[in-house]
């Protein structure tokens, strides 16, 4: 699958809300579409996802992907697990680290009963959107390494969906050309020079609640 890449260069958001308003912009060729699908990634995508949505009149849902930590090093990701079980390993990362099957096979159990956790607390007795055959843009409020997005992306190809459509506020061009190897398109605001982190391109980049997804996700 070689999907194409869009973006522009150069602006900062004020905040997420912001930021979705900026990417539905770019994203208005799909609206009107039929079977169309917008999956926010928990917790950050999802108010970005929101504004995505409904300029697109859109249903709206949320996607969890947990990163996968290096064991006595959290903070670096050896992997990512995507909501319906969808793992993407950083094969090198775990090589030259000498980490064993047992660690890796721990992490996984681990935050599966934290993805799942997450996924009763956002949705609660909502089934999931249904994903096959339709048109499904992921969104985030940004990709750094673009390890959480390909997890996604591939566990959304999964569940054999018409395209799937990666779109995003900022990223670095190298994550965005890999991820448009997997996805049908990918769309990306900004990519700004010497790009360091995503919320360098905000204003507002506070963390999210789990009490703010809820409320982002709630019926109307």
């Amino acid at each position: 699958m070689s999907g194409r890449t869009r973006r522009n260069i150069r602006r900062a958001f004020k905040d997420r809300r912001e930021a979705g308003d900026a990417l539905a912009a770019e994203l208005m060729s799909y609206r009107g579409e039929d079977n169309l699908l917008v999956l926010g990634l928990a917790r950050g995508g999802v108010p970005v996802a929101a504004r995505v949505a409904a300029a697109l009149d859109a249903p709206l849902d949320v996607f969890l992907v947990r990163k996968l930590g290096v064991p006595q090093w959290e903070e670096l990701a050896m992997g990512a697990l995507a909501s319906g079980g969808g793992v993407v390993m950083n094969d090198s990362l775990v090589r030259s680290l000498g980490i064993g099957e047992a660690a890796v096979q721990a992490a996984i159990e681990r935050e599966s009963e934290e993805l799942c956790r997450r996924e009763e607390a956002y949705r609660g007795d909502r089934p999931p959107a249904p994903v096959e055959g339709a048109t499904v843009i992921l969104v985030d409020d940004g990709i750094a390494t673009g390890a959480s997005m390909l997890a996604a992306v591939r566990a959304v190809r999964a569940r054999n969906p018409a395209r799937v459509v990666v779109a995003v506020p900022v990223g670095p061009p190298s994550a965005c050309r890999d991820l448009a190897a997997e996805a049908d398109d990918v769309v990306c605001v900004l990519s700004p020079p010497g790009f360091e982190a995503v919320g360098q391109v905000y204003q507002d980049f506070h963390q999210v609640s789990d009490d703010e997804v809820r409320g982002l996700l709630a019926p109307r």
